[in-house]
């Protein structure tokens, strides 16, 4: 029997920001964060996904999407599908709720001091746990 069939599929996710992309995957069932892209401008941020994406293998793109809250804005929705547009990706891709990631992501570091919090706020570790975040919720809805 091929291995390939027993294997599960290649996941990446990602939280997308103005200013940082958070990204995760999963190892052996382990939810991982990886390093965050920091978007010095939107072409720049998608050919570095878009590598790596490549580079792994990735089957599956989970994508964190905001709800739009309850005025129903639609323009970050619609900046995120524009930019995952430019990835030109042929996996699948899925959106995922986003809401609250930022929170959870903040509570899973409380035992860290606030000057450590900053830095990872700034340098995008805060995103790529936000990632980790939109990973465990497609799982859970996939399972």
């Amino acid at each position: 029997m091929d291995s390939s069939h027993c294997q599960s599929p290649r996941i990446l996710a990602c939280d997308v920001g103005l200013k940082r992309i958070g990204l995760a995957h999963i190892v052996q069932g382990i939810i991982l964060p990886l390093e965050p892209i920091i978007r010095h401008n939107r072409n720049q941020a998608a050919k570095g996904l878009a590598e790596l994406l490549k580079q792994k293998g990735i089957e599956i793109l989970v994508v964190g999407m905001p709800s739009g809250g309850l005025g129903g804005d639609t323009s970050t929705q619609e900046r995120i599908k524009h930019f995952i547009g430019l990835l030109g990706f042929g996996g699948e891709i899925v959106y995922v709720d986003e809401d609250f990631t930022s929170t959870h992501a903040l509570e899973s570091l409380s035992h860290t001091k606030r000057e450590s919090k900053r830095a990872y706020v700034k340098n995008g570790v805060l995103d790529s746990l936000c990632a980790c975040e939109i990973l465990t919720r497609y799982l859970e809805q996939v399972t």
